[in-house]
């Protein structure tokens, strides 16, 4: 089934796999805040990384983190685990190069294309550029796969049909 059309699938898996990842760590990370003062630890957090806590973002984690309770924790972590085990089956799916795998690929890609033009629309970032470039990658060579598949079958009757 492996054709040279596929050879870039194990990649996006991989880096599939890898956004699961660091979801699931995320998500364990906000576990660890259970049971406690998160916006004292939100603010420790903020000096450890040497940000000003005036600043913009760091103010508004700090001030997000202090309506957080232990049962939004709970659903925020549930929330990136189930996000995390949607990343583990497509990158499962991309590497064993399944059809619905492409389709989930393409899909859930396309989904976060315009959330990144928003993004960028209001500060060009290197790094807002680089995610909305590797997303439209993904999705234009998921797009594509998908197509050359329907017109591989949309061929293929024809050419059995010759045989006969």
């Amino acid at each position: 089934m492996s054709s040279p059309a596929h050879k870039a699938l194990k990649p996006v898996a991989v880096f599939e796999a890898c956004k699961g990842l660091v979801v699931l760590v995320a998500g364990f990370g906000l576990l660890s805040f259970l049971g406690r003062d998160a916006d004292v630890l939100a603010g420790h957090l903020v000096h450890r990384l040497h940000l000003n806590p005036a600043n913009h973002y760091p103010q508004i984690f700090i001030e997000a983190m202090a309506d957080v309770t232990d049962s939004k924790l709970w659903q925020l972590a549930g929330f990136a685990a189930l996000y995390a085990a949607v990343r583990f089956v497509e990158a499962y799916g991309l590497w064993h190069e399944r059809r619905w795998a492409e389709w989930l690929a393409a899909l859930s890609g396309s989904v976060y294309v315009p959330v990144e033009i928003y993004q960028l629309g209001h500060k060009v970032t290197w790094v807002k550029a680089g995610a909305l470039a590797l997303n439209l990658l993904v999705v234009a060579y998921m797009v594509w796969l998908l197509s050359e598949s329907l017109r591989r079958r949309a061929t293929a009757p024809v050419a059995a049909g010759k045989k006969d």
